[in-house]
């Protein structure tokens, strides 16, 4: 093992890791990356198949963002957005965004973090509804399987149970609806539409169950990431804006992952025709390479909030480094090369050949479903095909073909037993078909291994 590895046995503490396995297995040290590829310190490639964590759309080694980072550096390295202080790159960033996101007179606070952006949503429905003079309205509707963040409010949001256990979450004002999975959900002889309309019925028993009066807003990913890579069934989320609208429920939409080009579109809201009220963006925001996020809200969502605010002399909330110089010069650097490059057209060509290789992937023994929208997508490994009979989570199955895929050159990452895709999205369509034929290697040798064990 390396010095690096050993020091970071002995330092470091690691996020979403088991910490007590780790000591054994030890880390994948990266030490650079080029292209859709990184690379580990003895020199061994990988194509990357998540783009780190579903966030270097441009791929690594764009000197561009580098050279705007290090020009903004030498400028104005730091200052920040309190009391009425600005300066041009987070203004310019705002004006961009406000002019791409389906959002009308958008307004833009900035952060570092989607989790940071979700959980100042959170705060700004309950203080927008304090200065509407409605004070019982303050619950918040996500949905299982979501993922939102990992603050004690977005744990709280998010729906997957490792976030919340021996964590004390969920927070009381926060409560869950059904998952939009049809392969998963879906009952018998029901149309993908007819459980999309039941889906939007339950949200809508829910919000009756809790009063109306008392419930706020509704959080969704455009497409679960997270949970699984959820694509929503057709009409879904057509039914669920009209129960929101009849209910005065706010709609959040978290771009987080899907935002700037991931599905096809500039935002998953594009793709599946959702008008939000509030959205927050971060990890395509500036491809990754400095922290930055924005919660991007309506002019009627802004307005009784600055009224508030007005009341009580000050909007008493913000960050350090929310808007900071260096991550807003990379974001606007970042958002014109999508421009420039047209992004979304590459996007547009590339993705069929991921999904038509997802699909194919489906034939496999293991593979029960695939599903994904432009350049995300998922495999269900299930221990039964017919019957759509999950493994025992004790068997690790997912995390056991993702081991195996990074023993053959490709980093993905495992949801339980779905396996999810998201590369940068300047991959090619070599590139692509590549990334799928070593995760074929990868399923194919777990399948024998599987098979040996009598586990299928």
């Amino acid at each position: 093992m390396s010095r690096t590895a050993d020091s970071d046995l002995a330092h470091l503490f690691h996020p979403y890791t088991n910490l007590v396995k780790h000591p054994e297995t030890g880390p994948l040290v990266i030490t650079r990356g080029q292209g859709v590829r990184v690379y580990d310190e003895a020199g061994k490639d990988y194509i990357e198949g998540l783009a780190g964590l579903w966030c270097t759309a441009l791929g690594w080694g764009e000197e561009r963002l580098v050279e705007a980072a290090a020009r903004q550096m030498r400028e104005l390295p730091f200052y920040h957005l309190f009391s009425s202080r600005t300066h041009p790159p987070a203004v310019q960033l705002a004006e961009m965004l406000a002019a791409r996101v389906p959002i009308d007179d958008a307004r833009v606070l900035f952060a570092c973090s989607g989790s940071e952006s979700n959980d100042t949503a959170i705060k700004l429905i309950w203080y927008r509804n304090n200065a509407l003079g409605r004070p019982d309205k303050k619950k918040i509707i996500a949905r299982e399987r979501a993922y939102h963040g990992v603050t004690v409010a977005t744990a709280s949001l998010t729906g997957l149970v490792n976030n919340q256990r021996s964590f004390d979450v969920p927070i009381d004002r926060i409560v869950h609806t059904g998952c939009p999975h049809y392969w998963r959900y879906g009952e018998k002889g029901e149309s993908e539409e007819q459980f999309a309309t039941r889906r939007a019925e339950e949200l809508e028993k829910l919000i009756l169950a809790e009063g109306p009066e008392t419930v706020a807003a509704f959080f969704a990913e455009p497409v679960m990431g997270a949970g699984g890579v959820i694509v929503p069934p057709a009409t879904y989320f057509a039914k669920i804006q009209a129960v929101l609208k009849k209910y005065d429920v706010l709609l959040v939409a978290d771009e987080v992952i899907t935002g700037f080009g991931r599905t096809g579109a500039m935002f998953g809201c594009d793709t599946f025709g959702i008008r939000p009220d509030m959205m927050s963006v971060a990890k395509g925001l500036s491809s990754g390479y400095l922290p930055i996020s924005a919660l991007i809200v309506s002019g009627e969502v802004f307005g009784p909030i600055a009224e508030e605010a007005g009341r009580i002399g000050v909007f008493g909330h913000g960050f350090t480094y929310g808007g900071h110089p260096v991550s807003a010069a990379v974001a606007v650097e970042t958002l014109k090369i999508y421009a420039e490059r047209d992004i979304l057209g590459h996007v547009a060509r590339v993705g069929p050949v991921l999904q038509r290789g997802l699909a194919e992937l489906q034939q496999h023994p293991l593979v029960g479903e695939a599903r994904g929208a432009g350049l995300i997508g998922a495999v269900e490994l299930v221990a039964d095909k017919d019957s759509r009979t999950a493994f025992d989570p004790k068997l690790a199955v997912g995390a056991k073909v993702v081991a195996k895929a990074q023993g053959h050159g490709v980093i993905l990452r495992a949801m339980g037993d779905a396996v999810a895709f998201a590369p940068p999205l300047i991959i090619s369509e070599a590139e692509i078909l590549d990334m799928l034929g070593r995760f074929r290697r990868a399923l194919d040798e777990a399948h024998g291994e599987l098979v040996g064990a009598g586990a299928v």
